[in-house]
């Protein structure tokens, strides 16, 4: 009896969506952008880091510096430094030309808990054929990261959640409601 062959695996079917990495023959693939026309394209991602309320505390007290240095500048050019290097850590990525990328980070308004989330916010934008909502995505998870490692020697139960990109405009997809730059009333800006 001959073996049989293994049956391929379906692609999940996400109402006429398709991968766009993949070829013909399912292989990766970069995609061609070359046809795109070239538009303004903003994306802004966020990154929340939970600090146990003892390390938000002696943060808030310190002006936001530990022994290794200013938590939240640092943390700022980190996360500006990392997207402009997204397609040196993310296969696919085309390389872009950054003209604005802008970091904040701000504590969000909390109770009693035993907690504090952090809120990190990374805005990118450029003028090219594809967009930057993984640019986005990798300055506010890097910030966040960065603040991990600065504060891990007050205490290891940091945790860093819900990296999401907020919304993203300029291509075929216009998605969420990207805040306005000046409006300080949705989060404290610090720009980079």
């Amino acid at each position: 009896m001959a073996a049989r062959k293994p049956a391929r695996p379906r692609r999940p079917v996400l109402r006429g969506a398709r991968l766009t990495h993949l070829d013909a023959r399912d292989r990766p693939t970069m995609v061609d952008v070359g046809s795109k026309a070239v538009t303004h394209r903003i994306a802004e991602a966020e990154a929340r880091v939970r600090l146990p309320r003892v390390v938000a505390d002696a943060l808030e007290a310190s002006g936001h510096r530990t022994r290794k240095g200013p938590v939240f500048d640092t943390a700022i050019l980190a996360g500006v430094m990392a997207a402009k290097r997204t397609a040196e850590l993310i296969p696919f990525c085309h390389p872009l030309p950054l003209e604005h990328c802008e970091i904040s980070i701000r504590f969000e308004p909390g109770g009693a808990e035993a907690s504090r989330l952090l809120q990190i916010r990374c805005r990118v934008e450029v003028h090219h054929r594809t967009g930057v909502e993984m640019e986005a995505l990798t300055g506010a998870s890097v910030a966040a990261l960065t603040v991990y490692d600065m504060c891990k020697a007050l205490s290891h139960d940091i945790r860093i959640e819900r990296v999401r990109l907020l919304a993203k405009r300029g291509g075929k997809r216009r998605i969420g409601r990207l805040a306005d730059a000046g409006d300080t009333t949705v989060m404290e800006r610090t720009a980079a």
